[in-house]
């Protein structure tokens, strides 16, 4: 999978999420008015400053984007680009001292 179709989609994640927790917002908040614990403007005004807050602070909802992705990354077993570099130097170091090995066989 290339990277601009993998930042797509965790956009559309972003998105997705996003619009999922206005929609549980709005249902726990008419929730709270029809059990009388929060009027309709109440309900309205907390909805608007949860969703205003969500959208005023892109930085802080960006990083833990990123840290859920991360997190998921991990999850699923997959390496991060340190770790591959990593293993790729630990390769080619024992490549070369195969290749060794096998020129003070042949001399």
């Amino acid at each position: 999978m290339d990277n601009n179709n993998f930042l797509k989609q965790m956009l559309m994640i972003g998105v997705g999420t996003t619009s999922f927790v206005a929609d549980k917002l709005r249902e726990v908040s008419d929730q709270w008015v029809n059990e009388g614990r929060l009027n309709p403007e109440q309900a309205k005004a907390f909805v608007d400053d949860l969703l205003q807050q969500m959208r005023s602070d892109p930085g802080d909802w960006e990083a833990q984007m990123e840290r859920q992705v991360r997190n998921m990354m991990q999850d699923l077993g997959l390496a991060r680009q340190a770790e591959v570099d990593e293993l790729r130097g630990r390769i080619d170091r024992l490549e070369r001292q195969v290749r060794d090995l096998e020129n003070k066989l042949w001399q």
